[in-house]
């Protein structure tokens, strides 16, 4: 069957416009910004929101945001991943949406969306108050509780951050508050203004909204105003006089009509004052009159015709409103006193009339509060009333008298008083020399008089002994003679006569080698005084300085002995003898008995050798090596004479002093390596213990306790086992006797030495008179005893052979004595045997110098 050629041909475009098909991508409901918002406190650069969307073809897609030309650009995306990121800081309360066109394209296809991004408030405004300056006039007479003025404060955030109290800081809640909703301020109940005590008030009221988050905190915003409070005056104060209290004066020689005083006075009320107007009520008895206006007071008869010395004058003074009418008053008293011409200045007087110097002689340190009676002292003024009136006073050292008394009318007997007695010092000063000045009080000329008042002082033994110093410190060679002047002490005795007079005296552990001159203070050694700086180096005394009346003090006097180089340097030994292992130094010692450097320190040296290039000496240790280029036997054997290796050398030891001392010593040294040293432990041992024998008789006792020890321990077991086995059975039943075992004894273990020749002087050898004294038999040819056996088991119950007693078990025990074995010849060289042969002969020497005659047993 043919196929229409038609057909075929629109099944072939059919499919080549399927293949050329390409769908739309789209976004995601979670990736299109539906229904987003974001906090207007979101950091720039914060990553907000991711776009994703889908190709129905599985092509990539890429994405972007756009924004209106007129607005900002908040927003930017990374077109491969949708991340969005803000790059602008956004702000609620100016734009609170933010509109902006996403897209995503798969490159042939683009498709747009508009969205809306809602900005969230966040608590970042403050409030802020409104019409400023905040001012108000309020009168002084306000009735608490009042309200004052309104403040008012916005806050653009929403919510609890745009909600606004208001309160006041604290320094103005006694007068003021606030309605902390409201703002309105008013005068707190029980407070009241006073514009004569402050005429304005400066508060302070804060603005607070209700807080919330902010950059992920929890924040509360405030603000502050000052409002100013002018407080209006009214007239409700009286008034005032200025200056009081008021005195006036009529002198003898006042003409009539003059002025005599000014009485002022002002309202009270001084923000909006009234006019003042004068009078006198009563005690001016016609002599006085007063202007109505300025105050002033005038005396209007002649001083000869007043009939008082003393006028109360009583002046009123009336406000008078700006309508004319008498207001508030007030009255205050005015005295004017009639005197006569100060013509007459303050005059002293002695027994015999008018006097300017005066003279008394007395001891020094007065009581206190004592009257000088010898001064006999008048002062008189003849003028009457004010005139009359002067001070007294002393001019002169400040603090030591005062006078009495201080203020004299007339006339007045003048008492001069002790005031400070310390100060009255015969030794600071003998003559104290004062002014004594009478000086008129309320006169305008100040007449005054002066009178010379000296006072000659008197010495008592009021001062105590005083050394220059608390402590001397004197140095003296110790070679010093008897009688050398070691320090002198000086010590004052301020006071005069015989109470200035000091003896000297010392006294204390230390003052034994020394004396001290009573009357000059010179410390000097005892006659038959020796010093020694290496027995005694300081003395420390007390020197005594006394007055004839016992009063004294002390002072400590530290002297030192300079050491002198009267010692020279002592080795222990003029012969030693040392052994030397190759790389290891021997070294000398000597002491010098000298207190101090340099005499006691020691400088040492070779002074002979043979040869003489075999060894070096440390000047300050006295450490002696080979020299250097000796490094072996072989290379000392030819040089030794004989060739065993040993030296004799002459070394000498000098102190540091002047002049110098030294000593010498003969000093032998046998030479050996380690190889050599070390085929014997015994050998190592008493090379190492060479130069400290006390080491190795400690060594030696200490084993021997050990040895004791462990036999007193064996013996004492042993005992108490045989004696438990040998208990007696009971009666009843039938005793056999076990046959007697073989001879038992404990052995000792000894510390075993290779047998060298240094060990060969000690040996353990059995002590004769305890040979077989246990009955065991052991007889001095028997072999060393075995260890101690196991207890043996209790006897059997077979009957036996019967004997005269039950047999009884000997305890074992073992008696010696550690003791030089004599050789039976003399020793033949072994391996090393030049440097045995001198450890064990040094040994030797010093076991029998140190100890050899505390003999060891056990």
């Amino acid at each position: 069957m043919g196929r229409d050629p038609r057909g075929a041909v629109a099944v072939a475009l059919l499919r080549l416009c399927l293949a050329q098909a390409n769908f739309a991508p789209h976004f995601l409901d979670s990736g299109n910004m539906a229904l987003f918002s974001l906090p207007e406190d979101t950091p720039v650069g914060s990553h907000v929101y991711t776009l994703n969307g889908t190709d129905p073809e599985g092509d990539p897609v890429s994405y972007h945001i756009s924004f209106d030309p007129s607005t900002r650009s908040v927003f930017s995306v990374d077109p491969n991943f949708g991340n969005i990121t803000l790059v602008e800081e956004l702000d609620r309360e100016r734009e609170d949406e933010i509109e902006a066109v996403i897209s995503i394209s798969d490159g042939l296809n683009l498709v747009a969306e508009k969205v809306t991004v809602l900005v969230t408030d966040a608590n970042d405004e403050a409030p802020s108050f409104i019409r400023e300056p905040y001012m108000v006039q309020v009168p002084e007479d306000i009735p608490p509780g009042s309200s004052l003025i309104k403040v008012h404060a916005v806050d653009k955030d929403t919510g609890s951050g745009g909600s606004v109290t208001y309160f006041l800081q604290s320094a103005q809640v006694t007068v003021f508050a606030v309605d902390r909703h409201s703002g309105v301020l008013r005068l707190r109940a029980g407070a009241t203004l006073d514009y004569e005590k402050a005429r304005a008030h400066v508060v302070t009221v804060v603005a607070k909204d209700g807080g919330g988050r902010l950059r992920g905190a929890d924040v509360v915003l405030s603000a502050t105003t000052t409002v100013t409070v002018n407080v209006e005056d009214v007239q409700d104060m009286a008034p005032i006089f200025v200056g009081t209290p008021y005195y006036g004066y009529v002198y003898e020689d006042t003409l009539p009509g003059s002025e005599v005083l000014t009485v002022v006075a002002m309202d009270g009320d001084r923000g909006k004052p009234n006019q003042i107007l004068y009078s006198l009520l009563n005690g001016s008895d016609g002599a006085f009159e007063i202007n109505e206006t300025s105050g002033v007071i005038s005396v209007m008869q002649s001083p000869a015709q007043l009939r008082r010395d003393v006028y109360e004058l009583h002046v009123q003074v009336t406000e008078v409103s700006s309508a004319g009418v008498p207001a508030a008053q007030a009255m205050v008293p005015v005295t004017v006193r009639i005197v006569d011409l100060n013509n007459h200045p303050p005059t002293f007087y002695g027994e015999s009339g008018p006097q300017n110097r005066f003279e008394l002689s007395m001891y020094e340190h007065p009581p206190q509060g004592e009257i000088l009676r010898g001064l006999k002292i008048t002062v008189n003024d003849s003028d009457q009333g004010a005139n009359a009136k002067f001070n007294l006073r002393l001019v002169g050292p400040g603090g030591i008298f005062r006078v009495v008394p201080l203020t004299v009318l007339n006339e007045a007997q003048v008492t001069i008083i002790v005031e400070n007695s310390a100060a009255i010092d015969f030794e600071k000063s003998k003559v104290l020399t004062f002014k004594l000045l009478a000086i008129e009080v309320s006169t305008p000329e100040k007449f005054s008089s002066t009178a010379d008042v000296v006072i000659q002082l008197l010495d008592t033994n009021d001062n105590v002994p005083k050394f220059t110093s608390h402590y001397y410190i004197a140095r003296i060679p110790e070679n010093a003679p008897g009688g050398s002047n070691v320090v002198a002490v000086t010590a004052v005795d301020p006071d005069t006569g015989p109470w200035g007079e000091v003896k000297y005296s010392i006294y204390g552990p230390g003052a034994d080698p020394f004396l001290i001159h009573p009357s000059t203070g010179l410390i000097y050694t005892q006659p038959w005084a020796s010093l020694d700086a290496e027995a005694t180096a300081r003395y420390n005394f007390y020197v005594k300085a006394e007055d004839t009346e016992g009063k004294y003090s002390l002072a400590e006097v530290f002297v030192t002995l300079l050491d002198v180089n009267d010692h020279s340097p002592q080795f222990g030994k003029s012969i030693q003898e040392r052994t030397m292992v190759l790389g290891t130094p021997v070294k000398i010692e000597a002491t010098d008995q000298d207190a101090e450097e340099p005499n006691n320190l020691v400088d040492y040296s070779i002074t002979h050798a043979e040869p003489s290039n075999v060894f070096d000496i440390d000047a300050h240790t006295g450490e002696i090596r080979l020299k250097n280029s000796i490094r072996s036997l072989d290379a000392l054997h030819n040089m030794t004479p004989g060739g065993d290796f040993t030296w004799s050398l002459e070394v000498q030891a000098k102190d540091r002093g002047s002049p110098s001392f030294s000593t010498t010593a003969l000093l032998k040294i046998d030479v050996t390596d380690t190889e050599t040293l070390s085929r014997s432990p015994v050998a190592a041992f008493l090379m190492q213990t060479k130069d400290n024998p006390l080491k190795a008789v400690a060594v030696l006792a200490g084993l021997m306790a050990i040895i004791v020890a462990l036999t007193v321990l064996i013996s004492t077991a042993t005992f108490w086992r045989n004696k438990k086995s040998s208990r007696v059975l009971p009666v009843r039943r039938v005793l056999r006797q076990r046959p007697s075992p073989a001879p038992r004894a404990v052995r000792v273990e000894w510390l075993r030495f290779r047998r060298t020749k240094a060990a060969a002087k000690f040996a353990l050898k059995e002590d004769p008179s305890n040979e077989n004294e246990n009955g065991n038999n052991n007889g001095p040819g028997s072999p060393p005893p075995p260890a101690a056996p196991a207890p043996p088991p209790a006897p059997a119950a077979a009957p036996r052979a019967p004997r005269a007693g039950p047999a009884r078990w000997a305890v074992p025990t073992v008696s010696g004595s550690l003791s030089p074995r004599q050789p039976p010849r003399s020793p033949q060289p072994e391996a090393g045997g030049p440097t045995q042969s001198a450890l064990v002969s040094e040994l030797r020497q010093k076991f029998e110098k140190k100890g050899v005659g505390n003999k060891a047993h056990f």
